[in-house]
């Protein structure tokens, strides 16, 4: 067992509300039990490229209700290969950098299982990415604040609808996951979800359309999570428009402003909570493991039970929409 006197942390791919108060936390955490720390600008391509530099506690002052990641952030090619990965480490080891502490989801988890299998550095891997796709965590940071943006503007999408008697199509980000749909759908008062794990038919969504028309619904909203399999919401209002002429059909696509704005006080928390003990695992001796949430207790799982693998949907969840979008 070694001692670790220097912690390095980064962000890596996708950004979410909340990175920097986890960024804070493990700063604030290492500096709380003696230990350097050391900011990688840029992902794993700023740690092939050296940017490493040192932080003390004043660094991440006024950072925790920032969103996005004041470290940057990237996706590496380079650190694909092990070449790659070998200039990582020998940066790593210019500066005498003991341990690593990754935040992002499940591309960034594989590449720091993979750096902890060539060269054995101690990694802990802290779950950050708006999909909540990572299992082993009830939540992943970022997620309740991009679903509170989706419904923020799904509410003002709403007034519109009902205003003009319409069927808007509402796309949101979750190419392979449906979690960001489908809370969102129930949060908004959606008349129906469309996701990545179960397939809508449009004849079915046509159903369900002409059941609230009957039922008297004058406007309507559907989420439509952007890897559903009948395509994104322009392709579905398409679909839908050949089929009835009830609505005066419209789509909006929310796009990458999901991403962004203040981390709620939920994702603050959830972060600051993940970030401490993501360094008193590193300090335990704990390595190639995710830190998560569960049950509200903190929980560290192998790396290796993270990459690949993506929460199944919440199969009451979607019973409840569907109860209530009647």
């Amino acid at each position: 067992m070694r001692a670790i006197k220097k912690i390095a942390v980064l962000t890596s791919g996708g950004d979410a509300p909340g990175m920097n108060a986890a960024i804070r936390a493990v700063v604030r955490s290492c500096i709380y039990y003696e230990t350097a720390v050391y900011a990688i600008r840029g992902g794993y391509q700023g740690l092939i490229e050296g940017n490493v530099k040192e932080l003390n506690v004043r660094s991440v002052s006024k950072i925790l209700g920032r969103g996005g990641t004041i470290l940057k952030s990237s996706r590496s090619e380079e650190f694909r290969t092990f070449e790659g990965r070998q200039k990582a480490f020998d940066v790593l080891k210019k500066h005498n950098i003991d341990a690593l502490v990754a935040i992002g989801g499940d591309g960034t988890f594989a590449g720091a299982h993979q750096f902890y299998q060539d060269f054995n550095i101690p990694i802990i891997g802290i779950p950050g990415t708006i999909d909540n796709d990572l299992p082993n965590t009830d939540y992943t940071i970022g997620f309740d604040t991009a679903t509170n943006t989706v419904t923020e503007c799904i509410d003002k999408i709403r007034d519109t609808a009902n205003s003009h008697n319409r069927l808007f199509f509402v796309e949101v980000m979750g190419r392979d996951s449906g979690y960001i749909a489908l809370k969102t759908c129930i949060s908004s008062g959606a008349i129906a979800v469309m996701l990545p794990e179960r397939k809508l038919e449009i004849k079915e969504l046509i159903q369900i359309l002409r059941k609230g028309y009957q039922n008297k619904k004058t406007s309507s909203v559907v989420v439509v999570a952007e890897g559903n399999p009948n395509g994104g919401a322009y392709e579905v209002a398409q679909k839908v428009k050949e089929h009835t002429t009830d609505y005066d059909t419209k789509y909006t696509i929310l796009g990458h402003l999901q991403r962004g704005g203040d981390p709620s006080c939920f994702d603050r928390i959830l972060a600051s909570q993940m970030g401490v003990a993501a360094v008193e695992g590193l300090l335990d001796n704990r390595k190639d493991v995710m830190v998560g949430v569960i049950n509200n207790n903190i929980e560290y799982t192998p790396l290796i039970e993270c990459v690949g693998v993506h929460n199944p949907i919440d199969e009451e969840l979607l019973r409840i929409s569907k109860i209530l979008s009647i």
